[in-house]
């Protein structure tokens, strides 16, 4: 297993890279920090969130600022509405600019997967975890946002095996990666969340969870996606995990339980090239 991304900073903005992703020469692609935006406030300063506590011309001039970083022009993103399902829509050009210049009917989704190149997919986070695919052989990529519910729904493996079975990607060319996200040290949740995973994961859960006093536990939400893509067949030297805890670290990530609520959005942002 692969640990950490690359930091990259450019001026006030700072953004993250995946390097076995960078390596293969077939996309560009990111995970946003909070620095080198426009925003103001809770949203300070890179907040890519149209429903946070912001403008749309400081959202569009975020994006103009992390597009342009790397080379996406971001009239032709695609956004995912997330409602923390597991739900995964697959994206053609047709699709080019739903959610920032057009209205989106992509509804009820928290992944993305394409295999045309030029068409950068687009999801959202302020703790929630970011899941990357790439397949560089069959050149397919994917986005999926797993917060606990898409954890336990295991958006993570149905994505790997849409990809196997709607795309013919060979899982054996499947690079994966975690994104910065909320950590086993600020997840702590009570027994019914605790019930959830074990129904969905067996005795496996044991693997990832804590308890701690009071009937309170804690989860590892990286470990938990880590073993859907083990369990799917992923090779643990094409796995990547950041092991930033967006909570932990308030200079440069959005926190969604830090800030209760009032915050800004991360987000990830990967296309073919």
């Amino acid at each position: 297993m692969n640990i950490g991304f690359k930091h990259h900073i450019v001026g006030n903005l700072e953004y993250l890279t995946i390097p076995c992703f960078d390596e293969t020469g077939v996309v560009t692609h990111c995970f946003t920090s909070r620095t080198g935006g426009t925003s103001s406030g809770e949203c300070q300063a890179l907040n890519l969130g149209f429903n946070r506590n912001d403008t749309r011309e400081n959202v569009l001039n975020n994006f103009r600022i992390i597009t342009q970083q790397i080379n996406v022009d971001y009239r032709n993103l695609v956004f995912s509405n997330q409602v923390h399902e597991d739900n995964i829509a697959s994206i053609t050009m047709q699709d080019g600019g739903k959610g920032i210049t057009v209205e989106s009917d992509i509804r009820g989704v928290d992944g993305l997967i394409t295999s045309e190149r030029g068409v950068p997919l687009v999801t959202f986070y302020a703790d929630c975890v970011p899941l990357f695919f790439l397949d560089p052989i069959k050149g397919v990529i994917a986005l999926s946002h797993s917060g606990w519910r898409g954890t336990v729904k295991k958006i993570g493996e149905k994505t790997i095996y849409k990809m196997i079975n709607e795309y013919g990607c060979c899982v054996d060319n499947i690079l994966t990666a975690i994104g910065p996200s909320i950590g086993k040290c600020h997840f702590e949740v009570d027994e019914p969340v605790v019930g959830q995973f074990f129904k969905s994961f067996g005795k496996n859960a044991e693997e990832f969870i804590e308890e701690k006093k009071n009937k309170k536990y804690h989860i590892d939400l990286w470990r938990a996606n880590v073993l859907q893509f083990q369990q799917a067949g992923i090779k643990d030297e094409h796995i990547t995990v950041a092991q930033e805890c967006t909570y932990c670290n308030e200079k440069l990530y959005f926190s969604h339980r830090r800030d209760k609520g009032k915050t800004g959005s991360l987000a990830a942002i990967m296309q073919l090239v």
